[in-house]
């Protein structure tokens, strides 16, 4: 299925680009504005790429300037290991459970 609908896909291509061929070369006048329009249509479409491609540029230096302050101010931290943060999980819990229960407000109400 796959080779046939690329074989249908080759042949729009064909048609297209048989009918800009046609533009382009046809001998009238017409040809002629054609080509004009064509070339500077293709010279818009360069200098909008060269655009967008600075824009890119820019967000991807942006986005790694970003990515080494945040691994500067990462470094200034001492890292955690994890026998230190299981260690203060268990001295948490520990105070928890040395705590005394609170009273619930369940036992206040009078039952019906």
């Amino acid at each position: 299925m796959s080779e046939r609908s690329s074989g249908f896909g080759a042949f729009l291509l064909g048609i297209v680009l048989g009918a800009v061929a046609g533009f382009v070369f046809a001998p009238t006048e017409g040809g002629e504005t054609t080509r004009r329009k064509v070339s500077k249509g293709l010279h818009n479409l360069k200098e909008l790429a060269e655009d967008k491609v600075d824009e890119v540029r820019g967000l991807l230096k942006e986005a790694k300037e970003e990515a080494e302050e945040s691994d500067a101010e990462e470094d200034d931290e001492p890292e955690v290991t994890t026998r230190e943060q299981l260690r203060r999980r268990l001295e948490a819990a520990r105070r928890r459970r040395a705590r005394p229960p609170a009273a619930s407000d369940e036992e206040d109400e009078p039952l019906a």
